[in-house]
């Protein structure tokens, strides 16, 4: 598994941030049932970097708590098993890590939204992750029985890693 945390601002968490992003990449995983080694990039920036990523890639001209850029195309969510065949570049050539995608976190919404929901920054944090990793796998929200599964993934996924409200 690699997991890459690139960090654009200094990083205010009381906590240790790297572990926790690490486990809930490899719970998240697990919990979807990836049967592949993957590889995760994520980048912990500001409202300001997110805004621009978001107006660039989205055409949202508004900052977000996560962004999330999956490289695999999935007909169904955390469907792997045609991907080497249909999809052999989302494959790393050296590594043979399935090369799941990006994440992109504002580090600013992270602190605001714990402040706003009442929880910790590290569920937050954890909490975004998991979303991001779910949206790598194919998951999404957009319809009303898309969104109700896919929450209720990450609930499971939270109770897992012991991240409650």
């Amino acid at each position: 598994m690699t997991i890459t945390i690139e960090e654009e601002v200094e990083i205010p968490f009381s906590f240790e941030y790297k572990p926790l992003i690490e486990n809930v990449v490899n719970v998240a995983l697990d919990y979807v049932g990836c049967p592949y080694e993957a590889e995760v990039h994520v980048l912990l920036t500001d409202n300001d970097a997110i805004h621009e990523i978001n107006k660039e890639n989205r055409g949202v001209d508004a900052p977000t708590d996560v962004l999330s850029f999956p490289y695999a195309e999935y007909e169904t969510p955390a469907d792997f098993d045609r991907l080497e065949e249909e999809q052999p570049d989302v494959f790393h050539p050296e590594t043979g890590e399935l090369m799941l995608g990006d994440i992109v976190i504002s580090v600013d919404r992270v602190l605001s939204q714990a402040t706003e929901y009442g929880h910790s920054n590290e569920r937050e944090l954890g909490f975004l992750i998991a979303h991001s990793i779910l949206h790598l796998c194919g998951y999404d929200h957009m319809e009303e029985d898309e969104r109700e599964v896919m929450e209720q993934k990450q609930r499971e996924i939270m109770d897992l890693l012991k991240l409650y409200r």
